[in-house]
């Protein structure tokens, strides 16, 4: 059914970014498609279990939501050796569910509009292959149609937990970060260590006593007085808590069990796989678990310090832009706080994505850690492909995995906010 949508949609302001949908099918691979009513009406008239081939019941139930039926390997039952859908071979393109249409684009409601945002694990995002985001407009404005809630009213966001944020705010704390993460004359660890100092003094503020304008000029001082202000505000190593806070934060992010295994393993034997690989990740030591298809394995958790940073100048530029992108896109698309994260206030969302980079690093270093050494007696530096493959992962889970939104992730961002906490694993990630 579609809605009548009233707001416009809102193009994605970085330029430098593009996508076209590459056939690859990797997202058919890897993700887990809840279905609305409206998908199933579609299914149900595509008629699927009397077709040839058809098998059955193409959807699942689980825990009172409907899903997509997956093969053993966790594909989508549409998949087809070509790496197309069925569906879309068969009945077009808007045949599809929603979720199948609209990846990797995540449309988010705005005071202004309907951001455009963009989800890093599309492989063709993160290699930056396609059109200009602007050619999408038409196709993401009939998909919005079809997605009741973007059509209701929304509150502002918070600017804190205890403060709703006036329009003028958002757009002068979108405005400053995006203008700062965009200040290419500095290196992006930099950049990222003056945006994660801004972010802890602004958490640390009694920011109801700076609202509206003064909190814009706030803004202007704290960004003004970067990078020089990092030189009077040195940083020590993190802590052994702050690691393992680190490496169970990555956990979060790269745990997904797929509704096959929760199904054959049960409920209780999956809670205590999940523990066990919980605590292998909070330890630091022993087998690393497999993050996904393509990733390396039998990689020792305790080997990740032995990665070195790179130090070509193209692979670094490389990594530095691809960082740059998903991080604009991110907050120009709005995914770093209210609807488009969790319901979390503009700090508090922000300093997610700052723990998500330190995520970024970590499991980078991981991906590397699997690669044969760089040279003879030489470890393994960090490439352009393993950042590519650490921000596909953490970046899927965003705004999709309830738990990211829980109070046990908002217990663990606090802890991180004390005593440098967010710049110390930030630094530590990047080693």
């Amino acid at each position: 059914m579609m809605l009548s949508l009233r707001l416009p949609i809102l193009n994605l302001a970085v330029r430098e970014q593009r996508y076209s949908c590459h056939g690859c099918g990797n997202c058919c691979r890897d993700f887990t498609v809840q279905l609305r009513d409206d998908d199933l009406a579609r299914l149900q008239s595509q008629d699927w279990a009397a077709r040839p081939g058809g098998g059955g019941s193409v959807t699942v139930d689980f825990r009172g939501t409907t899903y997509l039926r997956q093969r053993e390997d966790g594909s989508c039952v549409f998949l087809m050796d070509d790496g197309l859908c069925r569906i879309h071979k068969e009945f077009g393109f808007a045949a599809k569910p929603i979720a199948c249409q609209l990846f990797p684009f995540h449309l988010t409601p705005t005071g202004s509009g309907i951001g455009m945002g963009l989800n890093f694990a599309c492989q063709s995002v993160l290699e930056n292959k396609g059109a200009d985001l602007a050619s999408h407009h038409g196709e993401l404005k009939r998909m919005a149609g079809a997605i009741g809630e973007l059509t209701q009213p929304q509150s502002p966001p918070r600017l804190t937990q205890r403060l709703r944020a006036e329009p003028r705010e958002v757009e002068a704390i979108t405005r400053h970060t995006d203008r700062w993460l965009q200040r290419i004359d500095l290196s992006l660890p930099l950049r990222l260590d003056g945006l994660a100092w801004v972010l802890q003094s602004l958490g640390n503020a009694k920011l109801e006593n700076v609202r509206g304008e003064r909190f814009d000029e706030l803004l202007e001082v704290l960004f003004s007085a970067l990078p020089g202000e990092l030189h009077h505000h040195p940083i020590d190593p993190p802590t052994a808590r702050q690691m393992k806070l680190l490496r169970q934060a990555v956990f979060a992010r790269t745990e997904d069990p797929k509704l096959n295994s929760v199904e054959k393993l049960g409920g209780l034997r999956t809670r205590l796989s999940q523990l066990f690989r919980s605590r292998q990740f909070k330890n630091g030591r022993g087998l690393a678990p497999v993050i996904g298809v393509g990733w390396p394995s039998d990689v020792r958790l305790e080997h990740i310090g032995q990665v070195t940073a790179s130090t070509d100048a193209d692979e670094t530029a490389a990594i530095d832009d691809l960082l740059t992108r998903w991080l604009r896109a991110t907050v120009l698309g709005g995914r770093a706080w209210g609807a488009g994260y969790y319901g979390w206030s503009i700090v508090g969302g922000l300093q997610a994505m700052m723990l998500n980079v330190a995520c970024v690093g970590w499991l980078a270093r991981l991906h590397a850690t699997g690669r044969e050494n760089d040279g003879e007696g030489t470890p393994p530096s960090v490439r352009l492909v393993d950042v590519r493959a650490a921000l596909g992962r953490i970046d899927r889970a965003s705004g999709r995995a309830k738990w990211l939104g829980s109070a046990a992730e908002r217990l663990r961002l606090g802890y991180l906010g004390l005593d440098d906490g967010l710049r110390r694993i930030f630094a530590s990630s990047q080693a």
